[in-house]
């Protein structure tokens, strides 16, 4: 990078970005539908959640975020399934959410922090079990620094 493009004092790094045209195109739609402030600003959150994905890919890095769960209630032994998986995550897990969507379907979210790997092989667990229709981790930074 450039030193002379930084700006030292306000903490902005100036760089130059060359897309083809038609992704240019749907850049400045994005940042129309996001109502982003600029170009930049869009393309600053866009690194930032792809930093923040990329950190937690490292086993040890701490991660936080949540484990959406939505499942039929009426299939067999799966709250006790997922009881028990919750149970064997001791530590990982600070927050659970249950909402019913329909008199089946069921919405569980769990709030989770700590090590990557660990959040990662909790939230596949949950997932893979016979009855959720669908699981998904979000993760996001907890703001501590490699």
């Amino acid at each position: 990078m450039n030193i002379r493009n930084n700006t030292a004092a306000a903490g902005i790094a100036r760089l130059s970005l060359s897309l083809p045209n038609g992704l240019a195109a749907d850049l400045d739609r994005l940042v129309a539908d996001k109502k982003a402030a600029s170009r930049s600003a869009l393309v600053a959150d866009l690194v930032r959640d792809a930093v923040v994905e990329h950190r937690s890919r490292r086993g040890k890095q701490e991660i936080a975020g949540t484990i959406t769960l939505v499942y039929d209630h009426h299939a067999r032994n799966l709250q006790a399934k997922l009881t028990d998986l919750q149970h064997d995550a001791e530590g990982l897990i600070v927050s659970v959410m249950h909402v019913h969507l329909s008199h089946h379907d069921c919405l569980e979210t769990l709030v989770v922090r700590g090590p990557a790997d660990p959040v990662r092989t909790l939230a596949d667990k949950l997932a893979a079990v016979r009855g959720v229709k669908h699981g998904k981790l979000t993760i996001t930074t907890t703001g501590h620094k490699e």
